[in-house]
């Protein structure tokens, strides 16, 4: 399976902030949302960056609460790992283990079309095991 078999379920929808933001106000829009990561994209929506709960906590213990002030350009990773619709969702999970970061961004055409997370990974990765075992329950009892 790939990860448009994920998004056809989540949905496209992408959070967005611009470099300029400042930190306090990234980790406002993460509390709003219940989400753990924003893309920083460009007002063409190229991905310029993306900042996660995990670079916020860096940030804040490196240089304390003053970091809430910078604009998270200072702060977001920049070299975004990113992932199309057609990837599989084996090799999202290999590069999500590799780096040890849980969004990825989906791109087409150098835009981000939406946003996947492990827990989003683990989910579909649970369906897919519960459909497979049902199916063997059906098959097992037919026979």
């Amino acid at each position: 399976m790939n990860v448009a078999s994920i998004l056809s379920t989540k949905g496209h929808d992408v959070i967005t902030e611009k470099s300029t933001t400042l930190l306090s106000d990234i980790c406002t829009t993460l509390a709003e949302h219940k989400i753990g990561a924003i893309v920083i994209a460009d007002d063409a929506g190229h991905i310029e960056g993306i900042i996660s709960e995990r670079d916020i906590v860096k940030a804040i213990g490196t240089s304390g609460p003053t970091a809430l002030e910078k604009p998270v350009s200072e702060v977001m990773t920049k070299s975004v790992v990113t992932c199309t619709d057609a990837d599989s969702v084996n090799a999202v999970m290999a590069k999500m283990s590799a780096g040890r970061f849980r969004h990825v961004p989906v791109t087409d055409d150098g835009k981000v079309t939406g946003v996947i997370s492990i827990g989003d990974v683990v989910k579909f990765k649970i369906a897919q095991a519960e459909m497979e075992a049902e199916q063997m329950r059906s098959y097992i009892s037919m026979t």
